[in-house]
């Protein structure tokens, strides 16, 4: 009826109407999202460090977020005179958009989202992909030694744990036998998917700290190596959107473990536990959904200000040594079992899971005992020139 209300007055067609409401949606949520989520990762991090964190600009510095995007917006936009113009400003688009895209498909209840689709967890991996393109661009244009490595080790390291990521949701629709969410969520009624596969769980975890270029993967924009990365020459609103992306990023994929693993809005027991009549059911839904998804976000946030950065061999080794070669052991078992259906087949698809959890554990436990035993840079170049020098003589 609103519809057809606001459609006469302003004379726009309802469908139109419709499209338009629910880009104000998204673009309101992914900007209160980014704001609050920058921070609560300040006072997160504030406080693993012993500090307090922003405190002056506004209450508690709850304020603290706005003036930063103040000054964003009104800061001097410089390009380097040697960019490639247009792939150097087209590339925080194409970083940001892929993640605004995938907020469309997003479910927040049961009858809550901007759109529910049939192949909504196909949709959401696919667009996601896209920005890998947003990276290279931006560090193949901008004319710096530095933006080009950025980019580089970001295509490298998005692709590789790329492949375990899919491998994980290849699980869970195996598992389920949709790509449905809603309907990926609510088979999930009673347990919730993480206690059948939780190495695919592990997997996503690692996957999207890698996929975020989050600590201890944030090795494309590591400044002790590369001084910024793919970032280094943007300013401004263009730089705005990398960081607008990320936390945005953060804040779909945590809704979307949470929905794969955790059952989302529908476990234990919420989808139909709440239907009191007089309190709407969408209501304990987003409060259940809210919670899951603040526990990822912190647990990344918490990640963030404990572990140490990787070197790019050991992440490199991590992915294609250990996480790969497991993550395909795993979807073959789930499909054998699935396939053959023995009885307690649920058991058995939690024991091997969680034994592939404790190989993967010991794997890289030894693998960066091994490394952590190698000598020094400094002893390894100085190796190097005796050898040399050996040689010569």
């Amino acid at each position: 009826m609103g519809y057809v209300l606001l459609g006469t007055i302003f004379n726009v067609p309802n469908r139109w109407l419709d499209a338009i409401i629910r880009l104000v949606i998204i673009v309101i949520l992914v900007t209160v999202n980014t704001l609050a989520l920058t921070y609560i990762e300040r006072k997160v991090i504030a406080r693993i460090q012993a500090r307090l964190g922003p405190t002056r600009t506004g209450p508690a510095g709850l304020l603290q977020p706005v003036a930063d995007a103040l000054k964003l917006l009104t800061k001097e936009d410089l390009r380097p005179r040697l960019a490639d113009r247009w792939a150097f400003e087209l590339a925080p688009f194409l970083v940001f958009v892929p993640v605004f895209l995938a907020f469309i498909a997003l479910p927040f209840a049961h009858d809550w989202g901007i759109r529910f689709l049939d192949l909504g967890l196909f949709y959401i991996i696919a667009v996601l992909a896209v920005n890998i393109v947003g990276w290279l661009m931006a560090g193949w244009s901008s004319d710096n030694k530095y933006a080009l490595l950025g980019g580089v080790r970001a295509v490298a390291q998005m692709i590789s744990y790329e492949i375990p990521l899919v491998v994980a949701v290849l699980c869970v629709t195996m598992v389920t036998g949709t790509l449905d969410l809603r309907a990926i969520i609510e088979s999930q009624n009673a347990w919730p998917l993480i206690l059948y596969q939780p190495f695919p769980a592990f997997l996503f975890i690692i996957a999207m700290l890698a996929e975020l270029n989050r600590q201890p993967f944030d090795i494309p924009v590591a400044e002790s190596e590369v001084v910024g990365g793919v970032t280094i020459e943007y300013s401004g609103i263009r730089w705005s959107f990398f960081q607008l992306a990320e936390y945005s990023a953060l804040f779909v994929l945590s809704l979307l473990f949470s929905a794969l693993f955790l059952g989302g809005y529908a476990w234990p027991g919420a989808l139909h536990a709440f239907d009191l009549g007089w309190l709407p059911a969408w209501i304990p839904q987003l409060i259940l959904t809210f919670i899951k998804t603040s526990v990822i976000i912190i647990a990344m946030m918490w990640f963030r200000g404990t572990f140490p950065r990787l070197r790019i061999d050991q992440l490199m080794s991590l992915a294609w040594k250990v996480l790969i070669p497991l993550a395909f052991v795993q979807l073959f078992a789930d499909g054998w079992v699935l396939v053959y259906r023995p009885f307690g087949w649920g058991l058995i698809l939690g024991v091997i899971s969680a034994v592939l959890l404790g190989i993967m554990a010991w794997a890289l436990g030894t693998r960066f005992q091994q490394l952590s035993q190698r000598p020094a840079r400094e002893e390894r170049v100085e190796y190097v020139r005796q050898l040399m020098a050996g040689r010569s003589s």
